[in-house]
């Protein structure tokens, strides 16, 4: 069977078209269309219904589906242990991150990353909310949390301590918190879905629950309102560090507890070998952390 049209039929059930799947494959429809068909004369079976609103997969394209997707890792095994560990990569990487994570940390090392594999392709797609990557074809999730899906594969890059930040003009007018009690009393800028605030205090994590004018669904967002004084913001250290160095925020400090650190994760599907193009970006994203702090 075609390579071609088995990550064709796998894409295809991915992304719900056929057209979506043409797109991340860089094919025509009208390529695709006659790719898909092929597979199906090969087979002497129809692998999927297709209407002008729908697509989805026959009982036959059902059952084949988990066996194309063995033989495309079995496929990318083969070529890895060939080429080795410092082989090179090749071929379209889907990557999605935060955008705030993506604006400042992962955009800037795309271009070097790309001059330094010039057969790998790029899909970068930024938001904060949370991306099922095998459902949306991703090859890669750079993700400030700790995974808690048994079906990924994770691999933590580098801790990401956050910080408690204002503004000076909010300080002047509202003054520090100096513990975990007095933050009750203050404007806290929170995600909409996440009132509460992890801290470890005393050796043991405390979750507390914080409030204030302003909520949004997005880090960039929460990070602009507490630069403009709406409020105590709770972000990672690499997402103010301009800001504390040149005075646009001041840290906030607490005597009786830090928040809690997170960890930056590089999720990826389960696979048995990661391909070069997912293990090198990894890589990059760890070198340029490190070369941030």
């Amino acid at each position: 069977m075609d390579l071609g049209a088995l990550t064709l039929l796998v894409e295809t059930a991915s992304a719900g078209s056929l057209a979506a799947a043409a797109r991340r494959l860089r094919l025509s429809p009208m390529a695709a269309s006659r790719l898909l068909a092929s597979l199906e004369r090969e087979l002497d079976v129809r692998l999927m219904h297709r209407t002008t609103r729908a697509l989805s997969l026959t009982d036959e394209g059902l059952a084949l589906l988990p066996h194309a997707r063995a033989m495309l890792e079995e496929h990318a095994a083969g070529l890895a242990s060939v080429k080795g560990e410092g082989a090179g990569a090749s071929g379209l990487l889907r990557v999605t991150t935060s955008l705030a994570f993506g604006r400042q940390m992962v955009a800037p090392m795309v271009a070097d990353f790309m001059l330094a594999n010039p057969q790998v392709q790029v899909d970068l797609q930024l938001t904060d909310s949370v991306v099922d990557i095998v459902a949306e074809g991703m090859d890669l999730a750079i993700r400030i949390a700790t995974p808690s899906d048994s079906s990924l594969v994770g691999r933590r890059i580098e801790d990401s301590p956050r910080v408690l930040v204002a503004s000076p003009a909010y300080l002047e007018r509202h003054g520090s918190p100096h513990d975990l009690a007095a933050l009750q009393h203050h404007a806290c800028l929170t995600v909409s879905a996440a009132p509460h605030w992890s801290f470890r205090a005393g050796g043991e994590i405390r979750r507390v629950k914080v409030a204030g004018r302003f909520t949004a669904n997005s880090i960039d967002a929460l990070h602009e309102v507490c630069r403009g004084g709406l409020g105590i913001a709770n972000l990672s250290g690499w997402n103010v560090r301009e800001d504390l160095a040149t005075g646009v925020l001041r840290q906030v400090t607490l005597a009786d507890a830090v928040p809690e650190a997170l960890g930056i994760w590089a999720v990826y599907p389960t696979r048995r070998m990661v391909p070069a193009k997912v293990r090198l970006f990894i890589d990059a994203v760890a070198a340029r952390l490190k070369q941030m702090a």
